[in-house]
Formats: structure tokens, C-alpha cells, sequence
């Protein structure tokens, strides 16, 4: 389907975002790529929703599809040893990112050479994906009632399925998720004499334990739900007891009881464990993210384009992990897709610092959003 030159192109695309990632709301120089390159195939550029969002049409009328990319990257110092590694400290592309953006980017160059003939597609090029909602915030700024749609789809590469298969799921896909911090006060004092001092550290060892409890204590053996305790910071010297403990982690669920009964099983073990140390508990409990949630007729219809391309469709299970493209399928019905990515012999997963986007599925990718977007345009 693409010159092989374009593939390269492609490609070096990639590289390029590759060796200068930016964080979310600060996709700058990946925005102005982004918009350049469009502006030079025709496409109708907007640019300034959520910042550094890239929304591009071409076509008219309905029916209207949107495509979306994420183009953000990840507070991770990179370790792949790769020629065009991050040049940028502390910042990478671990999650594939990069890849995404050039995928849409070679599919719009082919789309613009072939002219839409039914419909209109909308290309959404999404800042702040890992965590900081970008979508939420594109969707509240007006993504969809200034550019309205009829459907929209989101591919993520997926490094645990073997390239050539191709996951699209007619319902659940990815995982709500919350973030906790619980602050644990007491009284301090001399590491000799504990007797004199509150049970800080106490608290948030018997908090930590419990929190992660929660799912098979609260939660039906049949109902999906993850707390997971990843900080604990207190103290500074041997010799001290802390008046001070932060006890930080993260909830995953799908359904909306689920995450009730998470949210407050966090709340009154938290303040029941640290008062039983003499201690209080300070709870800030965030909800992030929304359950990904695919409708069943995109979803099909995503997998007989995969199907007709001569992928495996075969099924696999939702994932816990979370995706703020959640918020877009909240408003539009829709469908988000994994494309396996995986590379023999050593094979990172996301958020690695050893993580690369497979160059191999570059292709793949932007033919099936090629497809896809004559499909789906078709009156």
C-alpha cells in the first residue's frame, strides 16, 4: 500500500520524535511537526485544544470518523542503547508513543494523495496521555461539539501480543483508575524510647498491607478490581521515630460499584489503621481516569478491516491498565485497539527504560487506518 520510501520516511519521523520527547501540555516541537507536516498534504489544521492538540480534517459531510494518536512521552531515563535515543534527560518515549504519531502521520499522507471521496476524517493528534488526561481536557475545550464525529478509534501498540495480531474487544478493554496519597500524623520522638512517640511507621506498614487486601475482601471473585501500594516515604535517621509517613498508590476497577467500594474501603482503613497506632490519617483519593468501554459495532467493524488485512483477531482478556481515551468513547461510540508489537529475543514492555516502539508494525498500523477510514467513510 506505501511506496517504501514513505516508509522511511516514516520511520525516520519516529526516530525523530524518538530522540526529543516531550510531557504532557509540552509536546511543543511534536505539535509543530505534527501541523507542518499536515498543512503540507492538504489536511485542515486546528491547533490549541488542550495546548498542544493537533486536530486535522479532510473531506466533508458526514459520516465523520475520528482517528486519534497520543504524542506525549514519560519522566523515564532511557536504557535502550539505541541510536536515536532520547537527547532529552530524564524524558522517553516508553510507551510508543512516537510510533502512534508517525502511524497516523503515514496513513494521512496517503489518505491526502488518495482524496477522501465519501465523508470526513478527523485526525486527533492528543497531548498528555500518561496520566494527566489530556483527552479529558481536549473533550471539556470542545473537542467534539467544534469538530463533531460519528465514531472514533485509538490504537496502542501491545508488546505482549506478537505482531500480526489484533485486539478489539465489544466491550471492556482497559481499566478505570484512581491515585491515592493517605498522610499519616503523629507524634515523634527518640528511636529508644517509642513508648513516647505515636505509631507512625506502624500506621503505614499495616495501612500498606491492608490497602492491597481490598479486592479480595470487598470485591466479588468476579468482578476485576487492583489496589496497589507503590510509595511509602517517612523518616531520617536511624535513630528517629517519624511524626510523619505518606503512604501513595494507585486503584484499578471496571465497574462503577467496584469503584465505590474500593474508594471507601481505602478511606476507613487508612483512618481505622492509623488510629489504632494513636495516629491520623489524611486521605487524598483522585479518580483519573474512566473504564475504556468499546461499543460493539466498532469494534466488529475495526475487526474485519484487521481481518480482511490478514490479521489475527483472535480475542484476549482487558487489561488493567488505564487509558484516557476513555473520556473520547464516553462522548462518541467508538473503539480502542491493540496492535501487537512484540520483538523477538528481549522484548521490554511499556514504561520500560529499555522500551522501543517496533519500526516493524509502522506499516501495519497505517494501513489499517487507511482502511479503516474508507470503511468507515462509505455511505
Amino acid at each position: 500500500m506505501f511506496d517504501q520510501d514513505h516508509i522511511a520516511e516514516a520511520i525516520a519521523w519516529r526516530h525523530d520524535l524518538h530522540r526529543h520527547p516531550e510531557l504532557g501540555f509540552e509536546e511543543h516541537r511534536t505539535s509543530e511537526m505534527i501541523a507542518g507536516l499536515l498543512t503540507a498534504w492538504g489536511w485542515r489544521v486546528h491547533r490549541g485544544l488542550a495546548g498542544t492538540g493537533v486536530v486535522a480534517q479532510m473531506g466533508q459531510g458526514a459520516p465523520v470518523i475520528g482517528l486519534r494518536a497520543d504524542i506525549d512521552a514519560l519522566p523515564i531515563v532511557e536504557a535502550t542503547g539505541a541510536a536515536h535515543a532520547s537527547t532529552i534527560p530524564g524524558k522517553m518515549h516508553a510507551c510508543g508513543h512516537d510510533g502512534h504519531t508517525a502511524m497516523l502521520l503515514l496513513a494521512a499522507r496517503q489518505i491526502a494523495a488518495k482524496g477522501v471521496e465519501n465523508g470526513t476524517i478527523t485526525l486527533i493528534f492528543q497531548p498528555a496521555e500518561e496520566s494527566e488526561g489530556g483527552a479529558r481536557v481536549m473533550v471539556e475545550q470542545g473537542l467534539f461539539t467544534q469538530f463533531p464525529v460519528d465514531k472514533v478509534f485509538g490504537i496502542h501498540n501491545w508488546p505482549g501480543l506478537a505482531p500480526g495480531r489484533f485486539v478489539a474487544r465489544d466491550d471492556k478493554m482497559m481499566a478505570a483508575f484512581s491515585v491515592f496519597d493517605i498522610e499519616i500524623l503523629g507524634k515523634g520522638g527518640h528511636g529508644a524510647m517509642p513508648e513516647q512517640s505515636d505509631g507512625v511507621i506502624a500506621a503505614a506498614g499495616r495501612t500498606a498491607a491492608a490497602l492491597q487486601e481490598i479486592p479480595a475482601r470487598a470485591l466479588s471473585p468476579l468482578e476485576p478490581g487492583v489496589v496497589s501500594v507503590t510509595q511509602i516515604h517517612s523518616g531520617s535517621a536511624y535513630n528517629v521515630c517519624p511524626d510523619r509517613a505518606v503512604v501513595s498508590g494507585t486503584c484499578r476497577w471496571f465497574g462503577a460499584e467496584a469503584g465505590h467500594i474500593i474508594e471507601d474501603r481505602v478511606r476507613r482503613l487508612a483512618s481505622a489503621e492509623a488510629a489504632a497506632q494513636g495516629c491520623t490519617a489524611d486521605i487524598d483519593y483522585q479518580r483519573r481516569y474512566p473504564a475504556t468501554i468499546n461499543t460493539a459495532p466498532e469494534a466488529a467493524l475495526a475487526r474485519q478491516v484487521a481481518t480482511d488485512m490478514g490479521l489475527d483477531t483472535s480475542m484476549a482478556g482487558p487489561s488493567m491498565a488505564s487509558e484516557d481515551f476513555a473520556f473520547m468513547l464516553n462522548e462518541v461510540p467508538g473503539a480502542y485497539l491493540w496492535l501487537g508489537a512484540a520483538r523477538e529475543g528481549e522484548n521490554p514492555g511499556l514504561h520500560s527504560a529499555k522500551f522501543d516502539f517496533n519500526d516493524a508494525v509502522l506499516p501495519v498500523g497505517a494501513e489499517f487506518w487507511v482502511r479503516l477510514a474508507r470503511r468507515a467513510t462509505q455511505r
